[in-house]
């Protein structure tokens, strides 16, 4: 790709932006939420038109009219977002009615032949290709995108943070096959915040920043300090936020957490102005025991507290309206409203506050979206900008913009920086650390250990729906807390 570039309204996406793949490399491509990688992928596959610049193939300048046209040229993506049909099965994912008789009548029986015989060589899994896609595990639904991928005969993969919601195996699993791919000669540009993933995986890198290309490098010869630097624009020499707090009374305090045997949490508390951390593998119920308690999922028993005072919330309305708020896992179905602007989003969960008489005030939302957008720094042309256009990193500081338009006590952060860049994973910790300073108790739940050490005062370790063990922050260590969380404490 040369010298790229596209504008939308207001955005200049991609600015002359230049990179090279060879074939049997794997080329990490890396930058900050809104550097323009998703756009130069969406411009790779044909999505987006690029308003100059050219795409060259084995010398040659191709224009891509489409996804189809991408396919038939050898270019495909695994996007973060999986593009599957969740309704239809496998062997229709993969194929979509391409399979035919030699009377051009598509033959079901042919395709489910060939979708499970594909399967198991590109990816090595055995799995009925009759069986729906929504009852696959998304580590499956996205070997089911790589396997349609490879069925093309593409010789350019793209890979966009492929590992950000898959467990450590499933990671391990996912690399075998690109190192497969390698062998066969196909390129692979692969796109990740994790950036300890890329000694294990990259042969070279390229480092993008505000639709630029600010360098291009051989794996071997940087660093992630380097990495980082080039990244942000500026030196980061500790992503956590130095930062003492001052920690009060107990705030938020829950006994006898139980949902049928999935959990049996003895007691959870948190203090005024402290951040807990909740660690625990994939599975351990650390989001099923804060769901419960916010009234999101039902729970057999549970007694709760706040400043003394208890509650049994039924729903989150009733949370919320006690200043207890739950920040989710997943923004982009349940904690942003997307297809919605930046200011309906911040004003959504506090209506009451800007209605008189039944009407909206909207000079005063306005007035509140613009107040939080410069206090949180979030990087928007306007507040009407849809928030589905905005950067994973910002989409998150709208949705802590919504919950502190309200009057929080109590704030639980769920996974609050998966997906986002190291820049903008900074600014989330330095929000965390402001709110704390002034009184909020924080909860925090992460499967990044890193994070978990550098964030929290103490850090609730959670097993099989257990609290198997609460440690100040001086006796913690990712060792320490591997054993609480495995159980292999010898």
């Amino acid at each position: 790709m040369r010298n790229i570039s596209k504008s939308f309204p207001g955005v200049k996406a991609l600015n002359g932006f230049s990179i090279d793949l060879k074939a049997g490399e794997v080329h990490a491509l890396v930058g900050e939420n809104g550097a323009g990688k998703s756009t130069l992928i969406k411009t790779l596959y044909g999505i987006h038109q690029p308003d100059g610049g050219e795409i060259v193939i084995d010398g040659v300048p191709t224009k891509i009219n489409g996804p189809a046209d991408a396919l038939s040229k050898g270019i495909g993506v695994v996007f973060q977002e999986l593009s599957v049909c969740p309704h239809l099965d496998i062997a229709n994912n993969i194929f979509l009615g391409c399979i035919k008789n030699k009377h051009g009548v598509i033959d079901d029986r042919l395709a489910h032949e060939e979708a499970a015989r594909l399967m198991e060589e590109a990816v090595g899994l055995r799995i009925p290709s009759d069986t729906p896609m929504k009852d696959l595990s998304i580590a499956d639904q996205q070997m089911v995108e790589i396997t349609k991928v490879t069925s093309k005969g593409c010789r350019i993969v793209v890979f966009d943070e492929p590992t950000s919601s898959l467990t450590e195996n499933e990671i391990e699993r996912l690399f075998k096959i690109i190192f497969a791919l390698k062998k066969k000669g196909v390129g692979i540009i692969y796109i990740s915040h994790r950036l300890e993933e890329l000694p294990v995986i990259a042969d070279r890198i390229t480092v993008m920043r505000d639709g630029t290309r600010v360098k291009t490098m051989d794996y071997k010869d940087t660093n992630d300090n380097e990495i980082i630097s080039l990244m942000v624009g500026r030196e980061l020499s500790n992503i956590y936020p130095t930062y003492k707090r001052t920690i009060g009374e107990v705030v938020f305090e829950a006994d006898n957490i139980r949902q049928g045997t999935k959990l049996d949490v003895k007691h959870l508390d948190v203090r005024k102005g402290e951040i807990l951390g909740i660690a625990g593998l994939v599975g351990a119920g650390r989001t099923e025991t804060l769901r419960a308690l916010f009234g999101a999922d039902e729970a057999d028993e549970k007694h709760v507290k706040i400043e003394g005072k208890e509650y049994t919330f039924n729903n989150p309305s009733e949370a919320i309206a006690a200043g207890f708020v739950y920040m989710t896992e997943n923004r982009k179905f349940d904690g942003a409203a997307l297809g919605l602007s930046v200011e309906e989003n911040i004003t959504m969960a506090s209506l009451r506050k800007f209605s008189k008489r039944g009407r909206m005030q909207e000079a005063k939302a306005k007035s509140n979206a613009q107040e939080y957008c410069k206090r949180l720094n979030i990087r928007t042309p306007s507040i009407d900008q849809k928030v589905m256009n905005l950067s994973g990193g910002n989409q998150q500081k709208v949705i802590i913009g919504k919950w502190l338009t309200r009057t929080a006590k109590v704030m639980v952060f769920d996974e609050p920086t998966r997906g986002i860049d190291v820049g903008a994973k900074y600014e989330i910790y330095s929000l965390m650390n402001d709110l704390s300073d002034q009184g909020i108790a924080i909860i925090m739940i992460s499967s990044d250990l890193p994070e978990i050490l550098g964030m929290s005062d103490r850090v609730a370790v959670f097993k099989d729906g257990r609290v198997t063990a609460v440690l100040d922050r001086k006796d913690a260590d990712s060792e320490t807390i591997m054993k609480y969380a495995t159980g292999k404490l010898s």
